[in-house]
């Protein structure tokens, strides 16, 4: 089985985002591994490590500074990597998921994979297009969500989340589509040596429109807006105090 995986580039989880001159600004601003991407990864290196997968190719797709993203993935165990360079902001500014998706079609097709795993959605515009796009693209089965992935004499069977609990699902067809949800594995940490080691596995760069993909938004996004300051909290005195206050000032009761 070959495994392709995709790696995001986003702000950093623990950074506070800013808004300017109607964006999020991205300048000087830490960015690393989209928190969902490292779970695919490391699921990915976990089905090779198993003897069911033979090779783990991660891609990304942004400016150059997605190459350190890239060592991330080859430093947590994935072979070899495809960078496909585009200036294009990737948060959902310029670069949208259905335009994402037609770029993993190409990579698909031209590698020949036969699992596709990718986050469920990226921390930046939480959209969780991208994977149901490409398996539409394919004609691929796809299941989303997935907290549990086990490989059986008829494929792969997937215990996915949903509103009601979870569902299990048989895939039984190749190339398949897997998004990947925080309960699935807790990502490792890239050691040093692999850390070393990653500097010399060989990372592929692809021109984004050598690809002939369109990549124009198809959706614009007008401004962004930081949400209004919480008030400030205020200590009450007592009980009834307090139900004063939420009938007749919050007037959430009656």
């Amino acid at each position: 089985m070959k495994i392709l995986v995709g790696v995001k580039r986003v702000v950093d989880y623990a950074v506070k985002v800013r808004v300017a001159g109607g964006t999020v600004e991205l300048n000087n601003v830490k960015q690393s591994m989209n928190p969902f991407c490292e779970i695919a990864v490391e699921e990915a290196v976990r089905l090779k490590e198993n003897k069911h997968a033979d090779e783990v190719v991660a891609v990304s797709i942004g400016p150059k500074q997605c190459t350190e993203t890239l060592r991330t993935a080859l430093a947590m165990g994935c072979d070899r990597g495809i960078h496909v360079m585009t200036d294009m902001r990737t948060d959902y500014m310029q670069l949208q998921p259905f335009a994402v998706a037609h770029i993993f079609q190409k990579l698909v097709e031209k590698e020949q994979s036969d699992l596709i795993l990718v986050g469920k959605q990226g921390i930046d515009s939480d959209c969780g297009h991208t994977g149901p796009f490409l398996a539409g693209l394919l004609n691929a089965p796809q299941v989303t969500f997935a907290a549990k992935l086990q490989v059986n004499d008829k494929g792969l069977l997937v215990e996915r989340e949903t509103d009601s609990g979870t569902e299990t699902i048989q895939v039984k067809q190749f190339p398949a589509v897997v998004t990947c949800d925080l309960r699935l594995n807790e990502p490792r940490y890239a050691t040093l040596p692999n850390i070393m080691k990653a500097k010399k596995k060989p990372v592929e760069t692809i021109k984004a429109e050598d690809l002939g993909v369109d990549l124009t938004p198809l959706v614009e996004v007008v401004e962004v807006m930081e949400p209004p300051p919480r008030k400030e909290g205020i200590i009450v005195g007592s009980v009834d105090e307090l139900i004063d206050k939420l009938r007749n000032e919050a007037k959430v009761l009656k």
